[in-house]
């Protein structure tokens, strides 16, 4: 039998996304962002409040990557949802990570992180149901240690996710099944 539970703003578990911008002054801004999709293969969605430095930049430079984070960086990851841009404008030198300039957006890459999605902003939707930041992904990149057999494997990322209702991370790992075949058998 179900237990009825207060309603999070969430469906969990809950992707940990850093979304990485530059400032005016061209220093790195990075914000932990969980509420984040794709819309389709080539756009991306960011539930974000235009309130976000991020945000700001987004709109400025009229470019971002999304990064997923992983279990080897989680405080560096958390710090980035902590602090704010708009009153730290120094966080991410805080953190030790590095980055290089992507070649397609104006935006960094945030080295550490083994997935980065790289995306030119299109659009900012602020009514009611309106989705926030979308944006048109121009290239998705692994680092190559996570890899098995030529394709990306979701345990080498050591990816994590966020539980909105005990407010911890977990990794997403540990393959159960295979999608589009598993179902077969109830044919």
């Amino acid at each position: 039998m179900k237990k009825q539970i207060k309603t999070t703003e969430a469906i969990f578990p809950m992707p940990v996304l850093l979304i990485s911008t530059f400032n005016e002054d061209g220093s790195v801004d990075v914000m932990n962002a969980a509420w984040g999709t794709m819309l389709e293969r080539e756009y991306v969605a960011l539930n974000l409040t235009e309130t976000h430095k991020t945000v700001k930049n987004i709109k400025a430079r009229g470019g971002f990557v999304v990064h997923i984070a992983d279990a080897k960086h989680v405080a560096e990851a958390d710090y980035l949802g902590i602090a704010s841009g708009n009153d730290t404008p120094d966080k991410f030198a805080k953190t030790g990570l590095t980055f290089e300039k992507s070649a397609l957006v104006d935006a960094p890459i945030i080295n550490e992180f083994p997935v980065a999605i790289e995306c030119e902003f299109v659009e900012y939707q602020n009514d009611k149901t309106g989705i926030g930041v979308i944006g048109k992904v121009v290239r998705t990149s692994v680092e190559e240690n996570c890899f098995k057999d030529g394709k990306v494997d979701i345990d080498l990322l050591d990816a994590i996710s966020f539980d909105p209702y005990t407010l911890g991370y977990y990794r997403v790992s540990g393959r159960v099944g295979n999608a589009f075949k598993d179902g077969l058998k109830l044919k």
